[in-house]
């Protein structure tokens, strides 16, 4: 995929990567809100991700881990992928932002990026359990903040001087092999902990 040979390239993926990501990632969040909703309303309610013991949206809801700032995970969401997509529609339409708007949206995203590894970590290995939903709004906002961070960088929002300029010009030829490693290492490490479970579907 030659996405970055041209700056009109990225520019043009951009407010569909916004789009896309912002509203993918917005219906989960809706989906996780309401189920959430349901289960605080009926503690015998089952949540439709719950599908066997590490598959188990209600053992993610019901941790403290679920309201870590004193209200359900899932506002931030709500809040945060209206603002990319509304942000991915202004770009489809041909406007520009300016640089603070641009650096703004990057440290959103790495504060978001910094946050669901957190939230990757707790899942897992704290609570044990995993959450459909939650792992979609990771893919999202992990690709959020990637291209993001390209975008930034080959319009010259972010300025990278001397080895670095290398490192993002390797970063922006294989942006997919990076973003495909990084998904792998994720899953590696998911399938590794969980493989007590998995494990006996791989013995013949």
């Amino acid at each position: 995929m030659k996405l970055f040979n041209r700056s009109v390239s990225l520019a043009k993926a951009m407010p569909w990567i916004m789009i896309v990501c912002g509203t993918i990632g917005l219906l989960c969040a809706l989906i996780i809100m309401y189920e959430k909703v349901e289960l605080l309303q009926n503690p015998q309610f089952v949540p439709s991700c719950n599908l066997n013991p590490t598959i188990s949206c209600g053992s993610v809801m019901q941790s403290g881990q679920s309201h870590i700032f004193g209200f359900p995970n899932p506002f931030i969401g709500m809040v945060a992928f209206p603002v990319i997509i509304t942000t991915g529609v202004i770009l489809a339409m041909g406007c520009k932002l300016k640089r603070w708007y641009w650096l703004g949206l990057q440290a959103g995203t790495v504060l978001a990026v910094i946050f669901i590894h957190w939230l990757f970590f707790q899942s897992v290995y704290r609570i044990h359990a995993l959450c459909p939903y939650c792992m979609v709004v990771w893919l999202m906002t992990m690709s959020l903040f990637w291209y993001t961070t390209l975008y930034n960088i080959q319009t010259g929002v972010i300025k990278l001087r001397g080895g670095l300029q290398k490192a993002g010009s390797f970063a922006r030829r294989h942006h997919l092999d990076i973003a495909g490693v990084w998904v792998l290492v994720i899953l590696g490490l998911i399938l590794k902990h969980f493989w007590y479970y998995y494990g006996q579907y791989f013995h013949l």
